[in-house]
């Protein structure tokens, strides 16, 4: 039998929109990310949200097809600092501890959002 894949672990399609769902209200709520929503419609809000599980979904080894640009691209010009990585991090940490998702999955996904880093941090 072999192991699981992280998205079927983290409950497929449903569980990851249930992830999304969670961390999208947090993040736009926050004081100091707020603007990066600010003025972005609320079609623009579900797009980004259904790039993000679709994102997660084909990262986690979903069958999901990510449409959507890379990171660096996505993200340029953003100005997203270290202290924003940071509040993001804080927020994701908040949504997988309110999904009670368990210690080896929320390991797997902190390492996979780490790699990205590189290419989402400018400033």
């Amino acid at each position: 039998m072999s192991e699981k894949s992280l998205y079927e672990r983290l409950g497929s399609y449903d569980g990851i929109a249930t992830f999304a769902d969670d961390l999208l209200p947090r993040l736009q709520a926050d004081p100091l990310l707020e603007r990066f929503w600010k003025f972005q419609g609320t079609d623009g809000i579900a797009r980004e949200k259904q790039f993000l599980i679709d994102f997660l979904s084909f990262n986690s080894g979903g069958r999901m097809v990510y449409t959507g640009r890379n990171m660096k691209t996505t993200h340029g010009g953003m100005n997203i600092s270290e202290e924003d990585w940071t509040v993001f991090l804080g927020h994701a940490g908040a949504t997988m501890e309110a999904l009670k998702i368990p210690q080896q999955e929320c390991d797997e996904m902190v390492a996979f959002v780490l790699g990205l880093k590189d290419d989402i941090v400018e400033a």
